[in-house]
């Protein structure tokens, strides 16, 4: 077992490193959506699932850089709102590249971690959050400060606390330990 594990721990390295060297994407709500041109299995987890996505290698690199892949492998459950590299490009330049230089790691995993919430939260979840706060519902993140949720149409909306508002674009990529929801925009706390 020892060595399966092992082997396990040395594969998803390896997908982890290629990944970074390639890109990654998003998801859909069906058996295995594609994501990032590569299927989501329910069940593997969300690091498992995200190093396969070519819309997100830049949220894999950060998540790597911030020393989050054991966390984001964990139990959970977890609810991500995971950003596009496209909503990454979006951020001034240079963000990037600073937040993941080792000396802003603090910074990287505050911001990374707004993106994580504990438990699982669907698409359906979160509508009903927000209905039931009249209109507007809240979540709090791992990193500790609130994201509200929005619903228009049938489209859920989660805005940070500087105001900026994602689009949830591909809801409900259930992993082992929690959902995947892909969105436009890198929410700040």
């Amino acid at each position: 077992m020892l060595t399966q594990n092992t082997g396990r721990r040395t594969a998803q390295a390896l997908a982890l490193t290629l990944a970074l060297s390639l890109g990654a994407s998003g998801a859909a709500y069906a058996k295995n959506p594609m994501v990032g041109g590569a299927p989501m299995y329910a069940q593997k987890t969300i690091v498992e699932n995200a190093v396969n996505s070519k819309d997100h290698t830049t949220l894999v690199a950060a998540v790597k850089a911030a020393g989050l892949v054991d966390t984001l492998n964990g139990l959970g459950p977890f609810t991500v709102f995971a950003p596009t590299n496209a909503a990454f490009a979006k951020l001034p330049p240079g963000t990037v590249e600073s937040l993941v230089q080792p000396q802003n790691k603090a910074t990287l995993t505050k911001i990374l971690t707004y993106h994580v919430v504990p438990g699982v939260y669907t698409a359906k979840d979160l509508m009903a959050l927000a209905k039931k706060g009249g209109g507007q519902g809240v979540l709090t993140t791992v990193e500790g400060e609130p994201l509200a949720v929005e619903v228009q149409g049938k489209k859920v909306l989660v805005t940070d606390q500087k105001g900026n508002t994602a689009t949830v674009t591909i809801p409900n990529v259930m992993q082992s330990n929690g959902v995947i929801h892909v969105i436009n925009a890198v929410l700040m706390p």
